[in-house]
């Protein structure tokens, strides 16, 4: 029986390479691509596959958020996070919201294989950096306290996002297929949550939050 993949990354050429690279293993079956968040949450609910690889920092739906929606519209699918972030805080908030595996871009290809079959039998697989770091599964990846983010809901987190990336309400109502009006009160009762009043600090507490990179 195939093993169902779906690709999640923002960068085409890296889609191309994962597909390549996953699709020369007999009983891999890669079902769709997807460029943001939103695109792969609506693939994944879609297409109930068995694993999903997604990148930490994307447009639209960071990792992170889609981790959790996963969870609660596609249980059987299992996620591996593939990224360039290795910081202990993202693989740890990665593992807390339902991650199977956490690869990181600098490994060899034979690694992200490796994991795809560990997290399809129902394991969790790490790095070999990151498994130096972390005992997987066990008392290294402690619960911390729940901040003010954690009390946004599932579309006050994808405004958030998406507000912090520049785009209007106008712009996001498209993407989300709801009215800026709508939008727009998302958007006031996230910052109200947050105690943000303004942009530049809407910006600055994405990145300590790690949904928006220094470089963005």
């Amino acid at each position: 029986m195939s093993v169902t993949l779906i690709l999640a990354d923002d960068h085409p050429i890296v889609r191309q390479g994962l597909r390549h690279l996953l699709q020369g293993e007999p009983e891999f079956l890669v079902l769709g691509e997807a460029g943001d968040g939103v695109e792969a949450i609506q693939l994944v609910d879609r297409l109930k596959p068995n694993i999903l690889i997604v990148d930490m920092m994307m447009p639209g739906l960071n990792g992170l958020e889609v981790l959790r929606q996963v969870k609660k519209i596609s249980p059987s699918t299992r996620t591996i996070v593939l990224s360039m972030q290795s910081a202990d805080a993202y693989v740890v908030e990665a593992l807390k919201n339902g991650a199977a595996g956490y690869v990181l871009k600098e490994t060899g290809p034979s690694e992200l294989v490796k994991a795809v079959h560990e997290v399809n039998l129902g394991n969790q697989f790490l790095s070999a950096k990151l498994s130096e770091r972390f005992e997987t599964g066990g008392g290294k990846i402690q619960d911390t306290p729940p901040d003010a983010y954690d009390t946004l809901t599932a579309r006050e987190r994808e405004i958030f996002q998406m507000t912090v990336e520049g785009r209007t309400s106008q712009e996001i109502g498209e993407k989300l297929m709801i009215s800026p009006r709508t939008v727009e009160i998302h958007r006031s009762n996230l910052t109200t949550k947050l105690g943000i009043k303004n942009q530049a600090d809407l910006i600055r507490f994405a990145i300590k939050r790690g949904i928006l990179s220094m470089d963005e």
